[in-house]
């Protein structure tokens, strides 16, 4: 028998297919709220992005997760993805 599919979520930065286990996820909740998500259950619109500082760089530089969600994101948000990218590194 086949094995169980993995989800595959593009990210904003590079624009490449990734298992979505290795993206952080970051949730506009339906009032507007943006935060990030690290369980991936959060209600909302999503958007991912790769555990790489270049891919947030490029993200932010490109203004993608505003163009994702059609909001502006605040520098906050920014600096607490950079913390959560370099913390979350586990280098495998």
């Amino acid at each position: 028998m086949p094995g169980k599919k993995v989800p595959i979520r593009m990210c904003t930065g590079c624009r490449e297919g990734r298992h979505k286990i290795e993206l952080v996820r970051v949730v506009k909740s339906p009032e507007g709220e943006i935060s990030i998500d690290l369980t991936g259950k959060k209600s909302g619109r999503g958007a991912y992005i790769c555990r790489d500082e270049k891919c947030l760089a490029r993200a932010r530089k490109s203004r993608s997760l505003e163009r994702a969600f059609q909001c502006e994101i605040s520098a906050e948000i920014y600096d607490r993805l950079g913390t959560e990218i370099a913390g979350g590194d586990d280098g495998d």
